[in-house]
């Protein structure tokens, strides 16, 4: 009644690979961490909408998804992120909806939270302030750029300079 067909267990828990020249997928929306490892000291800031991990050093800022700072790692700048986990050391503010500070942890600066975790074994010397959503609360001041110097107005005599700090100023001639 029933065909008597044997299934291979085997075969049914082996994952497949693709084969030659098939490209790999990815799930999308979700790239690997970026790793900085223990022998790597970058200097200048870091943006990334992904997952950053840190076991060298950083000197400069750093903004991204999830941020996880090694035991070996180091951060002098200001840090902000979804999840923020760190085991190594950070000399700046921290901004993030849940920050982690492991018992290997130093801290030098403000946490700004919406949920705090301090292991005990941890070193924190700063302030803690409890934002709703701390990443884009209005207390903490945003990068910005620097501005152009104005261009000369049409209205301004020929003989007038004009500077960003300093009022027109009639030239002199020399004698």
């Amino acid at each position: 009644m029933f065909p008597k067909t044997k299934s291979d267990p085997v075969a049914a828990t082996t994952p497949s690979f693709p084969s030659a020249g098939e490209p790999v997928r990815r799930t999308p929306g979700r790239a690997a961490p970026s790793i900085i490892a223990a022998d790597v000291t970058l200097r200048g800031s870091i943006v990334s909408e992904g997952e950053i991990q840190v076991d060298g050093a950083i000197e400069g800022d750093v903004r991204c998804g999830n941020l996880t700072i090694g035991e070996t790692g180091v951060v002098n700048g200001d840090v902000a992120g979804e999840l923020i986990t760190v085991k190594g050391r950070i000399v700046g503010s921290i901004r993030g909806r849940k920050v982690v500070l492991n018992a290997t942890a130093k801290v030098e600066g403000d946490i700004m939270h919406a949920a705090l975790s301090i292991d005990i074994g941890a070193v924190f010397e700063g302030h803690v302030k409890y934002a709703q959503d701390p990443l884009v609360s209005s207390s903490v001041p945003q990068l910005t750029l620097p501005q152009q110097a104005a261009a000369p107005q049409a209205n301004v005599p020929p003989a007038a300079t004009i500077t960003n700090d300093i009022a027109p100023t009639e030239a002199t001639p020399s004698v």
